[in-house]
């Protein structure tokens, strides 16, 4: 479940719940939104994206792909928002965030599993391509210190783009069409009900949601999604939102 040893041993000392964490990062939204669900207390570990934080040595010691979020709870560290969300869930299950079943919570961690594995060919491509690309890109010298530490092929090749000639138009639409045959999955599944999985807020919503938010600032269009936008609505107004995501990041 995304637990790892890290190279940066510093970080088995800390007790307690401590979130690496940024403002802006929709995966570090979907951890903040389970602590605040949970009302667990935590501590926060700001790292900016766009000053490279996350690219340090120190950094890649404690999360080798040097991405956010990172969870450290007593000493024991788990990378991937997935896992992390997950994680949480499990050792502190109240309030529950899955189902009482196993088939439920089948289909709560295929929507969650979806909600991650989009993540850099469609979600951060669009965003890159329609928001930070003017902001996001790495100087020579830093792509190639980069390139030392990463060993993550996906990220890097991201990276490597993002930091030269950027995604070819083609690129930026199947990114497109990836999310929107997401969504079209998605909008039907809130038309009888309040949340992706009946009439209680689970780890489905909470993986969707912050790309909702996100991708909002990036301009992609909800207007063919009507049930997707007022489930938004509905979630914008529950504490764990406010919490989570507008206090650090009012407006993406």
């Amino acid at each position: 479940m995304g637990i790892i040893t890290p190279a940066n041993k510093s970080v088995l000392e800390l007790r307690g719940l401590h979130l690496y964490h940024s403002a802006i990062s929709n995966c570090s939204m979907r951890a903040r939104i389970v602590l605040e669900e949970k009302s667990l207390p935590w501590v926060s570990h700001h790292l900016d994206l766009l000053k490279g934080e996350t690219h340090t040595p120190e950094y890649f010691g404690i999360n080798p792909n040097g991405v956010v979020p990172t969870l450290v709870h007593d000493g024991v560290v788990i990378i991937e928002s997935d896992d992390i969300i997950e994680y949480l869930d499990e050792k502190f299950p109240n309030p529950p965030l899955r189902g009482s079943d196993a088939e439920t919570n089948r289909a709560i961690h295929d929507w969650v599993k979806m909600a991650t594995g989009i993540h850099v060919k469609a979600v951060k491509t669009f965003i890159y391509a329609n928001k930070m690309r003017s902001r996001l890109g790495m100087s020579a010298e830093a792509l190639e210190d980069y390139r030392k530490r990463q060993k993550n092929p996906e990220l890097l090749e991201f990276h490597q783009k993002s930091s030269g000639g950027g995604f070819s138009t083609a690129e930026v639409a199947q990114a497109a069409r990836i999310l929107s045959g997401c969504f079209d999955l998605i909008e039907p599944a809130l038309e009888r009900h309040p949340y992706m999985m009946g009439d209680s807020f689970t780890l489905a919503d909470v993986a969707w949601i912050p790309l909702h938010f996100t991708l909002i600032g990036a301009n992609f269009s909800f207007d063919p999604y009507p049930q997707i936008s007022k489930w938004a609505e509905r979630i914008a107004s529950r504490p764990s939102f406010q919490a989570g995501v507008l206090k650090w990041c009012p407006k993406f």
